[in-house]
């Protein structure tokens, strides 16, 4: 554990779920591929489809709707339904297409397995701080063993605009509360996570990833409170 900033009072713990509390990267390449494929065989006219024409049509959505990306689940939702309407199926075949196709990503999307460092750490740090996740993606921490740990979730869209916007950092600290300085956030990103959180009047630790220095990382924007690179650190504050 290092401190570049002295940490005040800590009240409450917010936290990043992907590449926080747990490995997000493998998740994201087999969901992508299931995704993929359960929209192929979900109709004839969309065999030929590719992962490269859904980025396609997302870029085309952002483009007539910027506000779009802060809800990468509707996002995703909307590029499905779109691609269903441009392959020849109607409005209402397009619609439960994509409904079908969005349960489909969020049953992969949940299949994560989550260090038991994690849960180890969750609970000890939940006996004596209420824990709030704060996400700009689509994991639903219910759906893999981490939702009895929180308060409550916030995602990106529902909630407000994605990290570093702090929309969601101030909501967390309107349901909690508390203010926003006795909160504590804990992430691996230097700009969503940490700048967004100091921005906005909230402590910040950082969780690195393997082989990151602060001094040598091109994403740095403002020092952290305190840098971690074991969750399980965290306990040592209690």
């Amino acid at each position: 554990m290092r401190f570049y900033r002295p940490l005040g009072q800590i009240s409450a713990l917010t936290f990043d779920l992907d590449d926080t509390l747990y490995d997000n990267r493998e998740v994201i390449l087999r969901t992508e591929h299931e995704s993929l494929t359960f929209v192929q065989n979900y109709h004839s006219s969309l065999n030929h489809l590719q992962n490269s024409d859904f980025h396609r049509l997302r870029q085309a959505l952002r483009e007539s709707d910027p506000d779009i990306h802060h809800d990468v689940t509707e996002w995703r939702r909307r590029a499905v339904e779109r691609a269903m309407l441009d392959a020849g199926l109607s409005a209402e075949e397009a619609q439960e297409g994509a409904t079908a196709a969005m349960a489909n990503f969020a049953i992969w999307r949940s299949r994560i397995d989550v260090p038991q460092a994690t849960h180890d750490t969750l609970a000890a740090l939940a006996k004596k701080w209420p824990l709030v996740a704060i996400t700009n993606g689509n994991a639903q921490p219910e759906r893999f063993g981490l939702g009895d740990y929180f308060e409550f979730v916030l995602r990106a869209g529902p909630d407000g605009r994605s990290k570093p916007h702090e929309d969601m950092y101030h909501r967390a600290a309107e349901k909690l509360s508390l203010p926003l300085g006795e909160i504590l956030h804990v992430g691996d990103d230097l700009t969503t996570d940490v700048a967004g959180a100091i921005r906005c009047g909230m402590q910040a630790c950082w969780i690195k990833p393997k082989s990151a220095d602060l001094m040598h990382t091109s994403d740095s924007r403002l020092l952290p409170h305190v840098e971690i690179s074991r969750l399980a650190s965290l306990t040592s504050l209690i």
